[in-house]
């Protein structure tokens, strides 16, 4: 997403040095601010983490904040699909509102934060269609559309996903520091 930038990203599996970080926060953004500000205390630079998930209204909001690991430990994303149909089983359709949430903490070598928090709507489907993205995308059904997160072609999907829109508002934000940091 950040092709064409000037921006030269890293993966946290380039610094093996790295402690892993619990994801224990009640919230995304907890859980993202923590990522962030763990890793840029370490290394000393501009970080990026992310947090999201899946909130169903017919289970109270549920996976949420335990979406990779809704069936159990370790993350699996057939058995946590399985689970979330098994849940939603005799749930109608239209009552099966969801939602993707994506919350991306940025922050500075200094530990200033900044958060960007976005969602995306649709249904939980009947049966899983498609055949990209990963987690939720097969059971994510998407009205306006017709079709469901894992039939998109990813140009389209990060277009309207919630990690694409937070992306959107993070280059936003980057292009400001950029700017300012040219003025001052």
């Amino acid at each position: 997403m950040l092709a064409g930038s000037s921006w030269e990203p890293y993966s946290v599996a380039d610094f093996p040095q790295l402690p892993p970080v619990v994801e224990d926060g009640e919230t995304f953004r907890e859980n993202a601010v923590k990522k962030a500000l763990t890793v840029a205390k370490i290394l000393k630079e501009w970080t990026l983490a992310d947090d999201s998930g899946l909130e169903v209204d017919a289970l109270g909001g549920a996976p949420g904040v335990f979406s990779a690991r809704f069936a159990g430990e370790p993350g699996d994303d057939k058995k946590n699909n399985e689970k979330l149909l098994r849940l939603l089983a005799n749930i109608p359709i239209e009552q099966r509102t969801a939602r993707f949430r994506c919350v991306l903490a940025l922050v500075s070598p200094g530990g200033e934060v900044w958060t960007t928090e976005r969602t995306c709507g649709g249904l939980i489907g009947l049966t899983p269609r498609g055949n990209r993205g990963f987690g939720y995308d097969p059971l994510f059904y998407l009205p306006e559309l017709g079709v469901t997160m894992a039939e998109l072609p990813e140009e389209k999907k990060n277009e309207i996903s919630h990690r694409g829109k937070a992306m959107k508002d993070l280059l936003a934000h980057l292009k400001a520091i950029a700017a300012q940091d040219r003025i001052d």
